[in-house]
């Protein structure tokens, strides 16, 4: 699959074609927390502009536009993107933790895991995150699904490109925690096209819950690695 090199936004902050998705003037800026946001990657400027042709004006209200109801909620992805899902927790939070992973392509499978002998809730979620994106070997659209509104709000409302601006400070006065992992699942998303979604953890999503199961498996081993990046924080 041919990876995303242009993005139309038909409703913004600004409107029109844009070469890159993160980063300053990207198409990112321009629909991130923007209520009723329609945009879309493409492969070739001749797709992308044929399609923004196609989408119809509406009338404005407040100075801002909605979406026609024949728009779909999600497009920016394909249809044939990959499909993940991820899950992780500790033991006592700090405690030994664990992360798992299951990704879906076109009828394939993979699952990963992994864990850490001391280690917190959020690492795990945000670790689990960085390791399937970590797997795929190209620029690829992805569909991330988290039970953690911590990672999914994080990148989704800008939380976490925020914070990195500001030089890793949540406030004035608070540094920002697990600095580390947001910073590299920034950059897998800066190279992926990335949509985080949110579900409702234990609420029986199949691979949601299979997830959780590998995680769990994880933290219960007796010989788990060190995670020395918290280890030396802590």
């Amino acid at each position: 699959m041919a990876p995303k090199k242009v993005y139309a936004v038909a409703r913004g902050r600004k409107t029109g074609i844009f070469d890159k998705w993160f980063g300053s003037g990207g198409a990112w800026e321009q629909v991130n927390g923007f209520a009723g946001a329609v945009f879309k990657g493409f492969a070739a400027r001749a797709e992308a502009e044929k399609w923004l042709a196609g989408i119809p004006d509406t009338p404005r209200k407040k100075k801002r536009l909605s979406a026609p109801k024949a728009v779909p909620k999600a497009a920016l992805l394909p249809g044939d993107a990959m499909v993940i899902y991820t899950d992780g927790g500790s033991l006592g939070n700090p405690g030994p933790g664990g992360w798992g992973v299951v990704m879906l392509k076109e009828g394939n499978r993979k699952e990963l895991s992994g864990g850490y002998r001391l280690t917190t809730n959020n690492r795990m979620e945000l670790t689990a995150c960085i390791m399937a994106l970590k797997e795929l070997e190209r620029p690829t659209p992805v569909v991330l699904h988290s039970d953690s509104k911590y990672v999914v709000d994080g990148i989704m409302k800008g939380w976490a490109a925020g914070w990195r601006a500001r030089g890793w400070m949540r406030t004035r006065t608070e540094k920002a925690k697990n600095a580390d992992l947001w910073a590299e699942l920034l950059a897998l998303c800066e190279h992926h096209q990335v949509e985080f979604r949110w579900v409702k953890g234990h609420a029986g999503v199949e691979e949601n819950e299979r997830c959780d199961f590998l995680a769990n498996q994880e933290q219960a081993k007796s010989d788990l690695p060190v995670d020395r990046s918290y280890e030396t924080l802590a």
